[in-house]
This record gives C-alpha cells, structure tokens and sequence, in this order.
C-alpha cells in the first residue's frame, strides 16, 4: 500500500495527531516519528523504518554522510502506537523542529507520511511544482 494524498488535520492540545482514516491500518502495527529533510516529520511504518534503519546500518562508518544521515534519523526518532482513535503523540522537540502549531499539514509519500507546518508546505509545494512543470527529462532515469 502506497500513502498518497494531502490531508489537513489538527494537533489537539497534547500534540496528538488523527492520523487520516485512510493511513490507519497500515500504521496500526507501530509508527516511527522522526525528523525529515526541509523541516518536515516523516511517520515511518514500523517495519519501513526497520528497513531504513538496516540500510543506514550497512553503511561504513567512515562515511561522514552516512553518520550524519543516522545520528539525525535515530537521535530524534520516536516510536508509538496510534491509540483506538487513531492519534499518535508527536513529541515537542519534534514539534520544534518542524514549526509545528495546531494547524498542519500531512501527506502521503509512498512508503511514508510526512507532516508539515501548513507555510513551510505552500512555500515547498509551490517551488517544487514550479520545478515540476519544467521538467524536460525522467527525474527518477538512472545515469
């Protein structure tokens, strides 16, 4: 199952989230929250996370990136089941973070969900169709 679509949810006031009713039984399992490049959350399946996690792992350490990539990827990270209601709690540090207010923005990202501040998006969202609608060659064509 591919997570797609843009959904507008609120954070209550002890930083839960609903999660869209669509995304629910696929986290139902376990969810990693951790942070995402551009200012972002990303929420993890479990076991994609797992995946990631393996991936980061079989890098070598003297990879300056790759230490980097993990430190920020596992430093931040927080794990959780979403409760009956489908919320899960996202922490104030990641809160921080990532701008976030009562207001925010969630997408679906393939294998992930990603959660913005609603101003941070509009200013991405944008930029990124701009570079979209110019697109002259297959972005994802392996050289």
């Amino acid at each position: 199952m591919f997570f797609m679509g843009t959904y507008t949810p609120k954070l209550d006031e002890k930083g839960r989230l609903f999660l869209p009713a669509k995304f629910r039984d696929r986290l139902a399992e376990g969810v990693v929250v951790t942070q995402g490049q551009e200012n972002c959350l990303v929420v993890w399946p479990q076991d994609v996370f797992m995946q990631e996690a393996r991936r980061a792992q079989a890098t070598p350490l003297t990879s300056r990136g790759a230490r980097d990539y993990a430190r920020v990827l596992f430093a931040g990270a927080d794990e959780g089941v979403p409760d009956k209601q489908g919320r899960i709690s996202i922490p104030p540090p990641l809160r921080e973070y990532a701008g976030l207010g009562r207001e925010v923005v969630v997408i679906g990202v393939m294998d992930r969900i990603e959660i913005w501040d609603p101003a941070r998006w509009a200013e991405y969202s944008a930029a990124a169709q701009a570079s979209f609608s110019e697109l002259d060659e297959d972005p994802l064509a392996t050289s």
